[in-house]
């Protein structure tokens, strides 16, 4: 199983979602570490090559953007409660940022 690894402030963000949503996420989350696909996620290649976005639809849209084209570990790289239809444009660059950071 790979090993989650949270980048900047995603961990935090993630903790501020409600209880079901962090639950949802943890399963999805689960599912990449063990070489599975989310099981509702979009391909990010906006991001970066292998990024992706998990989707949860509870109280609300919820976003987790990750890469887990890695061997070992899967980057969190950014966490966020969705309130328009088209992803802003500040949360991208967030995720942008922060994939040039992992640097592998």
């Amino acid at each position: 199983m790979k090993t989650v690894e949270f980048i900047g402030s995603s961990l935090d963000d993630m903790s501020a979602f409600p209880i079901e949503v962090r639950r949802a996420v943890g399963h999805e989350l689960w599912q990449v570490q063990n070489g599975l696909m989310a099981s509702d996620y979009k391909p990010m290649p906006v991001i970066g090559s292998g990024a992706y976005e998990i989707r949860v639809h509870l109280r609300g849209e919820w976003r987790v953007i990750y890469v887990a084209k890695f061997e070992d570990t899967v980057y969190v790289l950014h966490a966020f409660h969705k309130k328009a239809q088209a992803t802003r444009q500040q949360d991208i660059e967030v995720a942008r940022r922060r994939y040039r950071q992992i640097g592998r």
